[in-house]
């Protein structure tokens, strides 16, 4: 019995041990550069260029995973400001983002105004509208705009239909969409006759063809504000991905897919 005993006590030593040295390989590991995994909260409009780059900067730093959050800015905004465990912010606009500032979930030192749109009239491909500029929007049953409360995009597009005095005749054709690439997808199923949204998603649609550009002045600026939300677990990691989305690679990547280089 007494050997029975001892057998069964080295076992339990030797496994607690082993425990031990797991945990002290993990705490080394982490401490020495391990596997780091960033969560990025971005606007779906920055969807296509943020996976190019990701796959670049994953090999050039195989020890940090970078995920992203997709969505509309303002839906992410308020995620954050609930306390969301995310390491960066890039929005599509700046009043979301200036709002975690404010709450002082972002340092204004740890934050840049990246890169610009524009917003675009797109209407389905080969459509029989006669709709051939901005004005001729009162000739579509049904246009599409993100939901201007918390899709950026939304916003600039009520903001330019107001400025063109159009926004209260049409607001019964108007359908909300829950992000900008909700827009596209019913216009390219000519679920309604036209939409708005950014010309950097606009490009990648083989399905819809843009008619008209809203001019500047018919809109706030069209800005995408980055920066890294304060009290990170990993804040080494996620001031390098942050650092590596202004490299000139990233600015390239970004051009390619139609953004307008802010630095």
């Amino acid at each position: 019995m007494k050997k029975t005993y001892l057998m069964i006590f080295l076992m339990m030593m030797l496994v607690m041990a082993g425990a031990g040295c797991s945990s002290d390989e993990t705490e080394m590991k982490a401490q020495a550069g391990g596997e780091v995994e960033l969560t990025v909260s971005a606007a779906v409009s920055l969807q296509d260029a943020l996976n190019d780059i990701k796959k670049s900067f994953e090999k050039e730093y195989a020890n940090v995973e970078v995920h992203y959050n997709f969505g509309a800015s303002g839906t992410l905004q308020q995620q954050i400001s609930q306390g969301a465990p995310v390491d960066l912010f890039f929005s599509a606009a700046e009043d979301k983002f200036d709002k975690l500032v404010e709450e002082d979930l972002i340092e204004e030192k740890n934050g840049i105004d990246l890169v610009g749109n524009d917003l675009v009239l797109v209407v389905p491909k080969g459509s029989k509208k006669e709709i051939r500029s901005l004005e001729d929007l009162t000739k579509a049953a049904k246009i599409s705009i993100g939901t201007p409360e918390s899709v950026p995009a939304g916003q600039y597009a009520k903001q330019t239909l107001e400025n063109m005095n159009l926004f209260k005749e049409m607001e019964d054709r108007l359908v909300y969409a829950k992000d900008v690439r909700q827009v596209l997808t019913y216009v390219e199923t000519g679920n309604v006759d036209a939409g708005l949204v950014y010309k950097t998603d606009a490009l990648n649609s083989s399905k819809v063809e843009i008619i008209a550009a809203a001019q500047g002045d018919l809109h706030d600026p069209i800005i995408y504000p980055v920066g890294m939300i304060n009290n990170l677990d990993h804040a080494k990691e996620a001031k390098l991905f942050y650092d590596y989305l202004q490299t000139e690679a990233s600015m390239k990547i970004f051009e390619k897919y139609g953004f307008k280089n802010l630095k």
